[in-house]
């Protein structure tokens, strides 16, 4: 089987930590051996794609970090704000939650997404990375600050973390109706300054990656929005939403992962 060239986004701050042993990717479509609607880097388990395509994609991923495949560690995302301490105990059990942070050189922390926001952490200096999946549910219960706080637990300090929100739904893309817009401001009516007018009557324009990269600096740590919006960018990613619209049968995931390279 050819191997074809992964393509990951990288985020300069987090590239910035690359020297002290931190390596990432915000993977693209590209790279794998998927075809048709799941061309061609899909990694999502839970998609109607050939597993045995899955799984090829998936060891492409963690051979990109000099790792066999059951380095990669993922989860059963659920949309919630579940963290899991990861180490070398991990044996490829795919247990319910939507974060991972993790102590242990050598272990891959990937998490899945197609519009849904992946943030990555890392703080170089106590060797302590994390990996979150914040979809809108994951943003407004406060699934960056639970990773913070597991972070810390294994040592990090909340000063020296750094993290990178990657390519998700922006804020021209997702549309949202009346109820939606209500369940974030009866929360905080601050949340209000992340919705603006649509074209289409009572209903209003989310901008999920500011609100989530927000989140994250009131916490204390150093964040970057890379500003990608997964939805017009067909050719790079996957997107649930433009799926919908499209009216196409299921959609392939791509994925977000971070390592604290072995030396």
């Amino acid at each position: 089987m050819q191997q074809q060239a992964l393509s990951p986004v990288h985020s300069p701050s987090l590239s910035e930590l690359e020297p002290f042993g931190i390596r990432h990717g915000f993977f693209t479509k590209e790279g794998g051996v998927s075809d048709g609607i799941y061309a061609s880097l899909n990694v999502g388990l839970g998609s109607h794609d050939d597993a045995e395509k899955v799984l090829e994609n998936r060891r492409r991923v963690a051979a990109w970090f000099g790792q066999p495949p059951e380095r990669l560690a993922t989860v059963h995302q659920i949309h919630s704000t579940d963290v899991i301490i990861m180490d070398d105990r991990y044996n490829g059990t795919r247990l319910q939650a939507d974060a991972m942070v993790t102590a242990t050189p050598g272990l891959i922390l990937g998490v899945l997404a197609a519009d849904c926001g992946p943030i990555l952490f890392a703080d170089a200096k106590a060797g302590v990375i994390g990996a979150a999946h914040a979809g809108w549910k994951g943003a407004l219960g406060g699934i960056a600050e639970n990773v913070i706080s597991a972070m810390i637990s294994l040592g990090a300090s909340l000063e020296n973390i750094t993290a990178a929100l990657g390519p998700s739904i922006g804020p021209a893309s997702y549309e949202v109706g009346p109820e939606f817009v209500e369940r974030f401001v009866t929360q905080d009516p601050r949340f209000e300054r992340y919705f603006t007018p649509s074209t289409k009557a009572g209903h209003a324009m989310f901008d999920l990656p500011s609100l989530t990269t927000q989140r994250l600096l009131n916490a204390g740590v150093r964040a970057e929005n890379l500003a990608i919006d997964t939805y017009p960018d067909q050719d790079r990613f996957f997107s649930y939403r433009r799926t919908t619209h499209a009216r196409e049968p299921d959609y392939g995931r791509q994925i977000s992962a971070i390592a604290i390279m072995e030396t």
